[in-house]
């Protein structure tokens, strides 16, 4: 995780958050996030970034829509990361 963007973690969060989103659904997310628009040019490619580093699953729902899923690593990951944070961070 330590290798990722800030976006390229948001991504990973939206994708574990949501149940097998598509592009569009997880571009929405992150654009109420951000409230700003997410061009494709930048969502798609660091999807891809996510699936090369084995974080990411991409499966296809047709011919136009693929969905990303979390994988092993993915959620193992986000523990570690979220563990990271928590000695920095107290949320209490």
């Amino acid at each position: 995780m330590h290798d990722l963007t800030g976006f390229q973690r948001d991504l990973l969060y939206v994708v574990a958050g949501l149940d097998e989103p598509h592009g569009l659904a997880i571009k929405e997310e992150l654009e109420d996030y951000y409230e700003s628009e997410i061009h494709h040019g930048r969502l798609y490619p660091n999807l891809d970034t996510l699936v090369d580093k084995g974080l990411v699953d991409k499966g296809q729902l047709d011919q136009r829509t693929n969905y990303y899923t979390l994988t092993r690593r993915g959620d193992r990951e986000i523990t570690a990361r979220r563990e990271w944070e928590a000695q920095y961070v107290d949320l209490d």
